[in-house]
């Protein structure tokens, strides 16, 4: 009977081995994680680490992890699609995943420079064909004459009837000097082969101009589009070149501006600042930062600045520090109201996350988030064509130029 205890014993233990054997041989595998499932950690680990909100939208963030990997994946498209859940569970517009063909696009559009033909492109969504937005000013492209909506039907020979928006950029691009040919195709279903030299392409976010008021005042006009890296320099310059022209007021235009780099605004804040806060941030832990002027300005002359609803971010920060520093006066209609700032992560596969990882505060510590800026003169106006920006046409840039010729803006005083 011993005997038999023993045997049992012995198989037991050797069914208990085997199995832990095989368990042993099961395990790793089990608890690797592919690739797919590397990407939604790393993402999961950089909100844990870096988001502005420690409490992650009131929730448990870990299980929100457990949650995101219980799923297996089948491919890329399946951890993106886990990754964006798990984000849009945080409840926070800003705070987003960025596939590697949105985060590549974001990266040209922030640094300011690209070498390639110099052409803004979308696929149409009714025809899916691939349409130029609008050639880059002074670029190979509009200087071969390219147009906003030409079909651009080949590249080197190759159909861009299969290309991703990403792949037909790539093909554009290339080293300066090199040639690449284009098959262009027109509404009137003309066909043009065109071919360009590729050179650097500079993103200039700055038009500037002199104008002159009714009372024979002049006027250095300025529209920023965005604050890429180029933008604190080509201010600069703008400001500078309308200085020995003879501007004795400024109007910045910074309507639909929708922000960019926060150092940009910053900069550009303290091209018209001697002294002063710039702005002031907090982090998760409460930790407030802030960036100061240092001056010296590089002009005193009164300044205008338009706003608008589409008026966002970076902006904002500008705004908002020329108008509590009593430097500028704000006209036309409350802005946007983002007063957050983010960081951007490239991840392991090429894609990029945009986390929110600050808050910021004018000057006079008013936390503009989803508030906005209230403009010192509101003026209201529907949308307008852009050939009519800063025309007779454009409501908000009369007021503007009526509230310098009325001497309405004194420096250093605030209304």
């Amino acid at each position: 009977m011993g005997f038999m205890q023993k045997q049992v014993f012995r198989v037991g233990f050797s069914i208990f081995l085997a199995f832990c054997l095989a368990m042993g041989a099961v395990i790793p595998q089990a608890t690797a994680l592919t690739s797919e499932q590397k990407l939604v950690s790393e993402v999961w680990r950089i909100v844990n680490r870096s988001y502005l909100d420690g409490t992650f939208n009131h929730q448990n963030w870990a299980s929100v992890r457990q949650k995101a990997l219980e799923k297996p994946f089948n491919n890329q498209a399946d951890a993106y699609a886990a990754i964006r859940t798990m984000l849009q569970s945080l409840d926070e517009p800003f705070t987003r995943f960025l596939d590697p063909e949105q985060y590549r696009s974001l990266q040209v559009n922030t640094s300011g420079e690209l070498t390639g033909v110099g052409l803004q492109i979308a696929l149409n969504p009714q025809t899916g064909k691939l349409e130029v937005v609008s050639p880059i000013a002074g670029s190979p492209a509009e200087k071969a004459g390219i147009r906003p909506r030409d079909r651009i039907v080949k590249i080197e020979g190759f159909s861009t009837e299969n290309l991703t928006l990403d792949e037909a950029a790539a093909k554009m691009r290339g080293p300066i000097g090199s040639l690449v040919t284009l098959l262009i195709e027109r509404d009137s279903g003309e066909q043009k082969e065109i071919s360009l030299v590729r050179d650097r392409i500079e993103l200039n976010p700055v038009v500037a101009e002199l104008r002159s008021s009714a009372q024979g005042t002049p006027i250095g006009y300025i529209r920023l589009t965005q604050f890429n890296a180029n933008a604190s320099m080509e201010l600069a310059h703008a400001i500078n070149s309308l200085e020995k022209k003879g501007a004795a007021a400024y109007i910045l235009d910074l309507r639909n501006n929708p922000g960019g780099l926060l150092q940009a605004g910053v900069e550009i804040a303290r091209l018209w600042l001697d002294s002063g806060t710039v702005v002031y941030t907090a982090n998760r832990q409460g930790i407030q930062g802030s960036f100061e002027a240092f001056g010296p300005a590089l002009t005193s002359d009164p300044l205008v600045i338009l706003v608008n609803q589409g008026t966002a971010s970076a902006s904002e920060i500008l705004a908002g520090a020329l108008q509590d520093n009593g430097r500028a006066k704000l006209v036309g209609e409350t802005t946007f109201g983002k007063g957050l700032i983010q960081s951007l992560f490239e991840l392991s596969d090429g894609s990029g996350l945009a986390v929110t990882i600050a808050k910021y505060e004018t000057p006079q510590h008013r936390d503009i988030n989803k508030l906005g800026i209230k403009p010192d003169l509101v003026v209201t106006q529907p949308p307008i064509p852009r050939d009519q920006i800063a025309t007779e046409a454009d409501l908000q840039y009369q007021a503007a130029v009526e509230a310098l010729a009325k001497n309405a803006v004194v420096v250093g005083t605030r209304g």
